[in-house]
């Protein structure tokens, strides 16, 4: 834990914050806030209308703030298990470069400025979408689900899922089956995304004592489960073309996606139990990024491409 400069303590004994912008920024799990920025995106241009230009900006600003703020409450509540995993335990709080009243205050004012800003700007349906996804992470996967069931990812996947839904919400201020679909894909890639991770890190998470599904049901039965989802992820990310959201383009890049999933989903089952590289693991984990960003690119292609053959008809 970092020492508290004297100098950084003034006459009626507050702290003040050593912390540099850049531990702030860190604070807000940028890489965790692109991909929820990406796919909220995809979600908001592929909505069946048009949305004035600085309207959309104001709304892929406000569910980037919102995801920051979600990921500022994470840091803030988890310190204690961050700080005996080597994967978290450089993150600012665990470290000591920002304290805890530091990273929650932060991230509290973030979600009320979030959440308002889109409210009042935009509507009021994509505030109250990204203010359940805020509580959801923050409290009911953070502080409830993560520590005490196998099935946190599972569950706590929805809080990930929804930023598309939130961004055609924001545009067409209604929920359809299209954005649905959306959302199931991001659901049904977060558990094994993130089981593949935890059979390579279940030391990571026995010493922090988090429950996940390899340290709990074995890494067998993980490996089985990470490729019963593969199956059913699979059709459904070709799912938008079978349901006449997407042209064949689109159809075609995901099927070409779900059998790659498959294939390193397969070679995850058929690891030996005492493999300790686990390369076939982190191989899944590496392609499962590849596959989201890209399938995602695909409908965003499509979509972009599809209006702008519809406009020239016109």
């Amino acid at each position: 834990m970092a020492l508290v400069d004297e100098t950084s303590i003034d006459e009626a004994g507050f702290r003040m914050s050593e912390a540099t912008a850049g531990d702030f920024f860190a604070l807000l799990k940028p890489r965790v806030m692109s991909l929820v920025v990406f796919t909220a995106f995809v979600g908001l241009v592929a909505a069946p209308v048009t949305i004035n230009p600085l309207l959309a900006v104001i709304a892929i600003l406000s569910i980037a703030i919102g995801a920051g703020a979600s990921g500022a409450l994470n840091m803030w509540y988890d310190a204690d298990i961050d700080a005996v995993m080597t994967r978290t335990a450089s993150r600012p709080v665990p470290s000591g470069r920002i304290q805890p009243h530091e990273a929650l205050s932060f991230g509290l004012v973030l979600s009320v400025l979030s959440v308002m800003t889109l409210g009042v700007l935009v509507n009021w349906l994509s505030a109250t979408l990204l203010a359940f996804t805020i509580f959801f992470y923050a409290v009911v996967y953070t502080m409830w689900l993560k520590r005490w069931t196998p099935q946190n990812i599972v569950i706590g996947g929805a809080a990930g899922a929804i930023p598309p839904v939130i961004g055609w919400a924001a545009v067409t201020g209604s929920v359809s089956l299209e954005s649905i679909v959306l959302f199931l894909i991001i659901f049904l890639w977060t558990p094994p995304h993130f089981w593949a991770l935890a059979l390579f890190k279940s030391g990571d998470y026995e010493r922090a004592g988090i429950p996940m599904m390899p340290n709990v049901a074995g890494h067998a039965s993980t490996r089985r489960q990470i490729f019963a989802y593969a199956l059913v992820l699979a059709p459904v990310g070709v799912a938008p073309w079978l349901l006449g959201y997407t042209t064949p383009f689109y159809g075609v890049a995901a099927m070409l996606l779900g059998v790659g999933f498959v294939w390193y989903a397969w070679k995850v089952l058929g690891m030996a139990d005492d493999d300790r590289a686990m390369k076939p693991a982190k191989a899944l984990f590496a392609y499962s990024l590849l596959y989201l960003f890209a399938i995602f690119a695909a409908y965003l292609a499509d979509s972009v491409v599809e209006r702008a053959l519809a406009m020239g008809g016109a």
